[in-house]
């Protein structure tokens, strides 16, 4: 297991670091590929979400889980092939970014390639979080091809949920 470093933003409003640039430039990408989908399915409606998903894969999304435990929220991201030094994470209040920028080709010793999936592959995952979070206290690592982000929750959400949960019990 590799520990991945995590760079921590604690001002939701900070967006000064490049990364935040790269999620919008993505984000316009997804945007214009469901635009484009939903054009080609002849502008019918009730499938902008799968529109919008279908451009999410196709484009950079790896397959992503988030647990919301008592005192944490845990984040687990697929990126099969990828070693830590190729792996980002920016953690801020409310959303975890995960740019992973894979820089393999693959050589053949004999023969001439006809064809091939190998490339360069820059991923990102934007996960929006469902509670406020410590950004200075989340830690990472990759296990077996698996991201597994843990963000402790912020004082004030966690203490929330426990007296919610308490109120409820009694």
């Amino acid at each position: 297991m590799s520990n991945i470093t995590v760079r921590k933003v604690l001002d939701c409003d900070d967006r000064s670091l490049p990364v935040f640039a790269e999620m919008d430039r993505v984000l316009q990408s997804i945007g214009r590929r469901a635009r484009e989908l939903f054009a080609l399915r002849g502008g019918a409606a009730g499938h902008a979400l799968d529109d919008w998903l279908h451009a999410e894969r196709e484009i950079c999304w790896p397959a992503a889980q988030l647990v919301d435990r008592e005192e944490e929220l845990a984040a687990s991201i697929a990126l099969p092939g990828y070693e830590p030094r190729e792996i980002e994470l920016t953690a801020t209040p409310r959303e975890l970014i995960v740019h992973g920028h894979l820089r393999r080709e693959h050589k053949e010793k004999e023969g001439d390639v006809r064809w091939s999936e190998f490339r360069s592959n820059d991923v990102y995952r934007r996960i929006q979080l469902p509670a406020a979070i410590d950004a200075g206290r989340v830690k990472a690592t990759l296990k077996q091809g698996i991201l597994a982000v843990v963000a402790p929750k912020a004082a004030s959400q966690a203490a929330g949920r426990k007296s919610a949960s308490v109120s409820l019990a009694a």
